[in-house]
């Protein structure tokens, strides 16, 4: 019941699809291509269609390259990624240059390249082509063929008008930017920490299993044993000489050891089957008992109620959650953990606390989040600070309210409070309904 080391799980890498960016870069194409014969023609403007459709050219060659010479739907490096999106930055730039610079109103797609890098792409490589986007922008202010317009009434707009796009376009790339690299890295976190839950719950079930072909092979094994340990008694008893009555009272007494053995295993295997009824109490212990040795006094109290104790299922879920918080209140305690359980007829209260420095501040309300950790590992390996947030998970899924708080001054330590409804709690639930 302990965190999920770094060699156990390793969050996903980013990778960007050769296919989706060559989605992007032909749906440029196009758009640059409409662009300008709808200037051209449309609204029979002068441009300069020879520099721009030549542009637009070696951006299409590039991209018939790229799919014939590479598998579409293979993975970008992160810097190969980046690289091709650079490209879009500076092809964007050149379009610009030949049709008004900042002028012209498409300059805000500067901002496209930045923001599928923030969604895809490691903070290093987003950062370095927001600052290509605005350096571009920035050499446009200052050189750049006029803006396509009638020439009879040509368009004029001042310096400070201009000023004011670039800036705009700066800080859209830089807000903009940030916060969609803030949603995508949460979510990204959220959706590896969920894995790490699964692929606990998946050895908790491989134990599970483990336990059944245990129990299949003490019942298998218990008949021949049982024959092999009669036969040698028999025998013991009508054989004289010394040393093969010494051969066959060896083989009796290893065989009676095999049979202990196997019914310790068929006993192991019938108490950690996921059907199993058990007392609250029992449940406690269970958890508890690994922790008892580690120099911290745990001290478990059990209320007195008029009602029957709750009895619920040997939930590997409920284990699994509870355990790892006891062990990290045994982790950080000084000396004392108090696991103080009481109930009614409609609810069931567990509460682990502990006489450690108590859960800082800053953290208090960000506490079950997947990666947030203050742990220093006593191994090279450390965690990946998941062991809270699989513990809450895996409570919240069989119907608990999980709560952290500190002890109030001038007492300290954590305080854990898990509250389940006492129906869920008895309701008898599968592993596999647990995991669903």
């Amino acid at each position: 019941m302990t965190e999920l080391a770094a060699s156990d799980f390793r969050p996903a890498q980013r990778h960007i699809r050769l296919d989706t960016i060559l989605r992007l870069r032909w749906l440029a194409v196009l758009g640059q291509l409409a662009a300008i014969f709808i200037v051209a023609q449309g609204l029979e403007f002068n441009v300069e269609i020879v520099p721009c459709v030549s542009i637009i050219a070696l951006s299409a060659a590039l991209n018939l390259a790229l799919q014939t010479v590479s598998n579409p739907l293979q993975r970008l490096e992160p810097m190969q990624a980046a690289g091709l999106l650079a490209l879009n930055i500076v092809e964007l730039a050149g379009l610009l240059f030949f049709t008004g610079g900042l002028q012209n109103p498409f300059s805000f797609l500067f901002l496209a390249p930045v923001l599928i890098s923030a969604t895809a792409l490691p903070a290093r490589f987003t950062f370095g082509l927001g600052v290509l986007a605005v350096a571009c922008a920035s050499v446009l202010f200052f050189f750049h063929l006029p803006l396509p317009w009638d020439s009879d009434d040509p368009l004029v707009l001042p310096p400070i008008y201009l000023v004011g796009v670039w800036l705009s376009i700066a800080l859209a790339i830089g807000v903009t930017s940030l916060y969609s690299f803030q949603v995508t890295e949460e979510a990204r976190k959220l959706a590896d920490a969920l894995a790490a839950t699964e692929l606990v719950l998946t050895r908790e079930q491989h134990l599970t299993q483990l336990d059944g072909l245990a129990a299949a092979a003490a019942h298998e094994l218990g008949t021949p044993l049982a024959t092999i340990f009669l036969i040698s008694r028999e025998l013991e008893k009508t054989v004289k000489e010394p040393n093969f009555a010494a051969d066959l009272k060896t083989l009796r007494e290893q065989t009676q050891r095999c049979r202990d053995i196997l019914s310790k295993i068929t006993q192991l295997s019938s108490t950690g089957a996921p059907f199993d009824r058990m007392k609250l109490s029992e449940l406690i212990e269970e958890v508890v008992a690994p922790h008892r040795d580690f120099g911290v006094d745990i001290k478990v109290r059990i209320a007195v109620a008029i009602v029957a104790e709750p009895v619920g299922s040997r939930n590997p879920a409920i284990l699994y959650g509870v355990g790892n918080i006891v062990e990290n209140a045994v982790d950080f305690a000084r000396t004392t953990v108090e696991v103080n359980a009481w109930w009614n007829k409609d609810t069931i209260e567990l509460v682990i606390s502990d006489d450690g420095p108590g859960i800082p501040p800053d953290i208090l309300n960000r506490i079950g989040e997947p990666y947030l950790s203050r742990r220093r590992s006593k191994d090279e390996g450390g965690g990946l600070g998941l062991g809270v947030f699989i513990a809450r998970t895996l409570l919240e899924r069989t119907g608990a309210k999980v709560s952290f708080t500190n002890r109030t001054f001038p007492d300290h330590g954590a305080v854990v409070q898990i509250t389940w409804p006492r129906d869920r709690f008895e309701a008898i639930e599968t592993f596999e309904e647990t995991i669903g």
